[in-house]
């Protein structure tokens, strides 16, 4: 299937791409090829197939989660650069309107 290069230009529009005609060209017989293999795999005979989601068996491999102590607010702070009423300080890095 032909793919025009007014095609091939509003994709790379699109995609914020500037192209060379040479460039369009290139890519216009590529995505026919593409184009052209999608359609052949169309005639294959799936009728016998089951659907599925993935092409492995997966099982759970998700650990349990066991409740454990964890750092006071104190001991993660410690080493932080900069804190203040109990929280990080960070740089402020959007300006206000």
């Amino acid at each position: 299937m032909p793919i025009k290069k007014d095609e091939v230009r509003h994709v790379a529009q699109l995609a914020r791409l500037k192209l060379s005609d040479k460039e369009i060209d290139y890519f216009a017989g590529q995505l026919a090829r593409i184009i052209d293999y999608i359609d052949q795999l169309k005639e294959v005979d799936t009728s016998g197939v089951e659907p599925t989601d993935h092409v492995l068996s997966i099982q759970n491999i998700f650990r349990k989660d066991n409740v454990k102590p964890s750092l006071t607010k104190e001991a993660v702070l410690k080493n932080a650069p900069a804190s203040e009423a109990g929280l990080f300080k960070v740089p402020r890095i959007i300006e206000e309107l």
